[in-house]
Formats: C-alpha cells, sequence, structure tokens
C-alpha cells in the first residue's frame, strides 16, 4: 500500500491560475478604441505614400484622383529622369543636407557643453534669448538674406547668390536655439563627476569633450543630426531664393520646377523623383531609429 509523505510547509496540489477574460464593453472602452485610431491613423500615413508609388509606375504621368492604384505599371518614368538634371539635384541636396547637419551637430554640441558645464555671467539670458529668436521661422527673413548675400557675393562670390556654400551658411544660421536646448537637458544627465576625474588624471576641456562627453551623448547628437538633415533636405523657400541656376538646384527646388506650370506639369515624373528622393531620409532613419527614443526623452530627466 502506498503511503503518501508530506513535508510541513510544502503542498502537493499544484495552484491554479485563474484567467478572467475581458467584457467586451470594457473591451472596447479601455482597448479597442486604441486599435481603431490606430488602424486609421496608419490608413491615413500610408495612402499618401501608395498614391505616390502608383502614380509613379504610371505610364499615363497624371495624378488625377480617377486613376486606379497600379492600373498600369512601368518604369518608364524612372528611366526618364536619367535624362534630365534630376541626379545633379540629388547630389546637391546630399551635399547641403549632409553639411548641414554635421555643423548643427558640431555648433549646438559645443553651446550645449558650454551652457552644461561653464558657470558665466549672462548665462540665462542667453539660453532664454535663443528660445525667443528660435520662435521666429528663418523665412522671416527671405528678403534680409536675399540683400545680404547679394552684398557679400560682391566681395566674396563664395558666399553670394547662387551658391550651395552660402545656402549652406543661411540654414547654419538658425542651427542653435531648439537644438541647444534640447542637447543641454541631455548635457544635464552627463554627471559632473566624470569630467572633474578625468581634470585629475589630466585631462583637457578638449580631450574631455571630445572623448568622454560626446561618445555618451551619441543618442542626442544622432537626433539632431537626423532632424537637420531631414529639415534642409526638403527646405524649399530659401533654396529657390538663394540658388538660382538650374544646375545648383536642390530636389525641392528642381521638382517642383516640373509641375510649376500646370499646362506642362511632369507629374510622373515628379512622382517617380519624390520616389527616390524618400529613400536617403528612410534609410537614415531607420540606421538611426535606436537612438531617436532615448535621444527624444533622455533629456527630460535633468534640466
Amino acid at each position: 500500500m502506498a503511503t503518501h509523505v508530506t513535508t510541513p510547509g510544502v503542498t502537493t496540489e499544484q495552484p491554479q491560475v485563474l484567467r478572467t477574460r475581458m467584457k467586451p464593453g470594457r473591451w472596447a472602452r479601455e482597448l479597442g478604441w486604441r486599435h481603431v485610431v490606430g488602424v486609421i491613423a496608419v490608413v491615413y500615413a500610408v495612402f499618401p505614400i501608395v498614391f505616390i508609388i502608383s502614380a509613379s509606375l504610371s505610364e499615363r504621368g497624371t495624378m488625377t484622383g480617377s486613376n486606379q492604384l497600379f492600373r498600369t505599371i512601368s518604369f518608364h518614368n524612372f528611366e526618364a529622369l536619367g535624362g534630365t538634371r534630376f541626379w545633379t539635384w540629388f547630389g546637391n541636396t546630399l551635399f547641403v543636407s549632409v553639411t548641414t547637419a554635421v555643423g548643427t551637430v558640431l555648433m549646438g554640441a559645443a553651446a550645449s557643453y558650454a551652457f552644461s558645464r561653464f558657470r558665466f555671467k549672462g548665462r540665462r539670458t542667453s539660453l532664454t534669448a535663443l528660445l525667443v529668436i528660435q520662435m521666429f521661422p528663418q523665412m522671416l527673413a527671405f528678403v534680409a538674406v536675399f540683400l545680404l548675400l547679394m552684398t557679400l557675393g560682391q566681395v566674396f562670390p563664395v558666399v553670394g547668390l547662387n551658391s550651395k556654400i552660402a545656402l549652406i551658411c543661411v540654414y547654419l544660421g538658425g542651427a542653435l536655439g531648439v537644438n541647444t536646448f534640447l542637447m543641454y537637458g541631455f548635457f544635464n544627465t552627463i554627471p559632473i563627476e566624470l569630467d572633474e576625474a578625468a581634470k585629475i588624471d589630466g585631462a583637457t576641456h578638449a580631450q574631455i569633450y571630445w572623448t568622454i562627453v560626446l561618445r555618451l551623448v551619441a543618442p542626442i547628437l544622432a537626433v539632431v543630426g537626423l532632424l537637420s538633415f531631414i529639415t534642409s533636405f526638403g527646405e524649399f523657400i530659401l533654396a529657390r531664393i538663394v540658388l538660382q541656376s538650374q544646375g545648383n538646384w536642390t530636389l525641392a527646388v528642381g521638382l517642383f520646377g516640373w509641375v510649376s506650370d500646370q499646362l506642362n506639369a511632369n507629374w510622373g515624373q515628379f512622382a517617380a523623383g519624390a520616389v527616390i528622393a524618400a529613400m536617403p531620409v528612410l534609410v537614415l532613419f531607420l540606421f538611426l531609429q535606436k537612438y531617436i527614443v532615448g535621444g527624444l526623452t533622455a533629456g527630460s530627466v535633468k534640466g
């Protein structure tokens, strides 16, 4: 006869996990509406993308609402880009955007490091002034920018009208402000004890900045660089004012020129060019996505 041995404090029966299902009404009130909003947001965001891809693959070269999506599939519009200045504009845009992004990161990081680590007279006033000035967009000063570059071009043509370097300088003129505040909050999360320990070991401010601090704030550098790249990549007003010859145009200016004339608008090539133009931004976004959330949120922990 088998005996059942029990040990004090140990139960032989397995506990049963009670799973309660949420009632449909409660699920709809607490979770269901979120799914509905999410689906609507996805459809709202995806439809223009699908439509522009369909238009780029259409031989008719129109974007009228009566067209059926992907009724015809042809790469004629993409092949036709080779006979235009599209790739020249593409190279100009990459040059301007990459240079602006790098310059914005370097300038913003240097300013943020100074505001975060050093204490000097007028520090708070300077931060406030940067924020107030940033409230006024650059395009409000396009008349002053035009007159300034026209005057400078008479002495230094490299920074005058119709110069990509001049356009980069204009973009960098508004690089501080919000970017400095984003970086400033992130720099404050880096313990100052690291700087002090490095100074004890004989490191200079430059060595601390380049070898220690910048490596720790890589997420916010990636975020600021990405935002600056996207902004300058699609900017139109200042680029149209500064760049006057077609050989120096950026994609925003060049693609607009294809559809500015309603009678001779080439929507097919415009759509194909827009699809290709979106690739650098998409690739850069996917490459830096692991830094985006941390870079945007970590700076709010400590101000």
